[in-house]
């Protein structure tokens, strides 16, 4: 039980130390699939990282759309 809460506890250490921009999303997503993995089958680690992948595709998604909308309503233009 101790080594996959140690492995991702290692992973969220790794993933602060990057820069904010680029870990945007990461964290919650490698926490809930770290989570899910764990209950899956003793795969932590590798949903950890999954969830990482997918938390920041999504956010990702989520800006682009942000600034989607805000050029439609006229605020993406300075």
């Amino acid at each position: 039980m101790k080594a996959p809460l140690f492995a991702i506890a290692a992973a969220l250490l790794m993933l602060g130390a990057t820069s904010a921009a680029s870990a945007k999303g990461c964290i919650k997503g490698a926490v809930v699939g770290g989570v899910a993995g764990h209950y899956a089958g003793h795969h932590g680690v590798l949903g950890a990282a999954a969830g990482c992948l997918y938390g920041r595709h999504h956010a990702k998604e989520q800006d682009k759309q942000r600034q989607q909308q805000g050029q439609v309503n006229g605020q993406g233009k300075l």
